[in-house]
């Protein structure tokens, strides 16, 4: 017997600015620093230009670009790490990430 899957993959899927602006309000796990998963959490799920946009609106409220984890790292240390992450790096720098 053949398993059929449930959903087909998703490509270039549209990010309204009412998706975007709903990441300012997901809740971290117990013990994490909100705006550090919120970061993360955008940065896994959105393409660069939507992250810029979400970054935009993430500063305009206020919340903490230089935010850390448990291990001490920003968003920005994670990125700067990764092969494909230039352009979101550059998103954070420009948005005050040090």
């Amino acid at each position: 017997m053949t398993l059929k899957k449930d959903k087909a993959k998703v490509l270039d899927e549209v990010w309204t600015e009412e998706r975007i602006r709903g990441f300012l309000e997901i809740e971290p796990p117990a013990g994490i620093d909100p705006d550090f998963h919120t970061l993360l959490r955008a940065y896994q799920q959105m393409r660069a230009d939507d992250f810029a946009a979400f970054i935009d609106m993430f500063v305009a409220a206020g919340r903490d670009i230089n935010a850390r984890n448990n291990h001490g790292e920003s968003l920005l240390d994670i990125v700067s790490s990764h092969r494909l992450g230039e352009e979101f790096a550059v998103t954070l720098k420009t948005a005050g990430a040090a």
